[in-house]
């Protein structure tokens, strides 16, 4: 397809989850015409809601960090995302609570953390958590250039930062794993076990993750926001975004294949059985499932690592109104089990932990919350659990679930009036119905292994014209990656179409033939 021809400017965004809606934001301000296939009757991924009678309840993501890279999509389009979107930022990132009944507030302002963990745990505490801060954020400001707002990370990118900053390695720990380079920090093992957890957020567990995994602190440090109205409210704004530019939704539009002419991209084809012509698809879902063929053989060769490296975590998440008793919760919640606990070592072994950290989202609590006492309040409920395996599991049945949860909130003295009923869970195999070929895995990849950051799919495939976009690709898990990944695709797609553009114009100065430089360009991207 020559680039000057009209359908090189028509572009088809597959998946309206964060991935995709700002796929097609930056799309459209590029100049195409972006339609985006979604097969669920509205738009997020997982962001996603449940009813209750208080409302709808948050089923996915609750946490919103790095708040300038959403502000850019909407720049992008010459608009202002305070105007469409009210976020709050949260004076207490987190409320922590263990079984011996020690709580700590985690808050917005490094003093204010200093203090708060001095008086929790005392001045070594305090000083090993300043040094902590201090390391994380050197690893967050020295490869936040060479890995997460590059397309295309290397191993060599990467050791000529660390050769330019080598105070970084010691911070880095690369021999060490998460929770052993934590348990080397903090002589306070409750420490320890709050910021191993950060491995958990990108779907890993803290002793086979690396160390360098405790710069996530740092984007949490840097501040969390609520998001009035509910997550929800988020891909409603980026929707109403890309629609006001001109963008057509096509939602209950389940792809059957993407096909291919000629190694390149030439047509989608819907269930309903009718078909889109398109050379330009960018693919907002789970990697794995173009690997496993759920999309057609013609893009079957798409990121076959995801076939056989470890899935991420899986959960089980409960979403519900209820009145809650006995405890001052926060916008953000995490229980934490004793520090001996086996709940990692489980996980790993496939199973859903007899006890583990749980973490509640108090809904309708924040700064600018007007809450009456003695009513009923919305709560998302996540555990972790293990992606489904190829070969039988025994089923997380009901009963099993809410024992494992609301047994081990009533010892730390929380209770919820009602308790939410069968259909305010949602588990791993519900997960794999929603997001087909996941295995139920929430996050893509594991991040396990020094070199797992590397091993993810990135945004330019070896098909011309089908580009990834998503949690499931580089730079990795949550919210602000994803986003992240929509705009290293369509970078990618602009540098792509230039590259081709200058192929073509210097062979025709050369004499030969279009066809042929298509086809050795083709080749140089496999």
């Amino acid at each position: 397809m020559n680039p000057t021809h009209p359908q090189a400017r028509q572009a088809v965004v597959i998946g309206a989850g964060i991935g995709g809606l700002c796929s097609a934001a930056r799309l459209c301000a590029a100049g195409f015409d972006v339609t985006v296939l979604e097969q669920h009757d509205s738009p997020g991924g997982k962001i996603r809601t449940l009813p209750s009678d208080s409302g709808p309840v948050d089923a996915g993501p609750t946490v919103l960090t790095l708040r300038h890279i959403f502000d850019d999509v909407f720049r992008t389009l010459s608009e202002r995302l305070d105007d469409h979107l009210d976020l709050i930022k949260l004076p207490v990132i987190a409320r922590h609570f263990w079984p011996d009944g020690s709580v700590l507030d985690l808050l917005d302002k490094p003093e204010t953390n200093r203090k708060a963990i001095a008086a929790f745990s005392g001045q070594k505490a305090q000083a090993e958590f300043r040094q902590f801060q201090k390391d994380t954020k050197a690893l967050f400001v020295a490869l936040d250039q060479p890995m997460m707002n590059t397309p295309e990370p290397t191993p060599i990118s990467l050791g000529a930062t660390i050769l330019r900053h080598p105070k970084l390695l010691p911070a880095m720990a690369p021999l060490r794993s998460l929770s052993s380079q934590l348990a080397h920090r903090f002589s306070d093992r409750r420490l320890a076990q709050l910021f191993s957890r950060y491995a958990t957020y990108v779907g890993g567990l803290p002793h086979q993750s690396p160390a360098l995994l405790s710069l996530i602190w740092q984007a949490e440090a840097a501040g969390v926001w609520c998001v009035q109205g509910g997550m929800q409210a988020l891909p409603k704004a980026l929707e109403a975004l890309c629609k006001r530019h001109g963008v057509q939704f096509r939602y209950n539009s389940a792809v059957a294949s993407i096909e291919c002419e000629d190694g390149q991209i030439s047509r989608i084809a819907l269930d309903d059985g009718t078909y889109i012509q398109t050379n330009l698809v960018i693919f907002n879902g789970d990697p794995r499932a173009l690997a496993a063929g759920a999309l057609g053989p013609d893009v079957a060769t798409v990121a076959p690592q995801t076939l056989t490296t470890d899935r991420s975590l899986s959960a089980v998440v409960w979403s519900f109104d209820a009145v809650p008793h006995g405890l001052d919760l926060s916008h953000h919640n995490v229980f934490f089990t004793n520090p001996d606990s086996q709940e990692f070592h489980e996980l790993q072994a496939g199973l859903f932990p007899r006890e583990q950290s749980i973490y509640i989202c108090a809904q309708d609590r924040g700064p600018q919350a007007r809450h009456e006492p003695g009513t009923p309040e919305r709560f998302e409920i996540i555990l972790n659990a293990p992606p489904l395996r190829p070969f039988p599991q025994p089923e997380m049945e009901f009963q099993t679930c809410q024992t494992r949860t609301f047994d081990v909130l009533r010892r730390f003295g929380l209770i919820f009036d009602p308790q939410p009923g069968p259909t305010a869970l949602t588990r791993p195999a519900d997960f794999e119905q929603l997001f087909p070929e996941s295995r139920g895995s929430l996050y893509g990849q594991s991040p396990h292994g020094l070199m797992a950051a590397l091993k993810r799919p990135r945004a330019r495939t070896p098909i011309k014209g089908l580009y990834l976009a998503g949690g499931g690709t580089h730079p990795g898990a949550g919210l602000p990656m994803a986003a992240l990944s929509a705009r290293h695709a369509v970078e990618t797609i602009l540098q792509d179409r230039i590259s081709t553009l200058a192929s073509r114009q210097t062979d025709m100065r050369g004499g030969m033939s279009t066809e042929s430089a298509r086809i050795r360009h083709g080749q140089s991207r496999s």
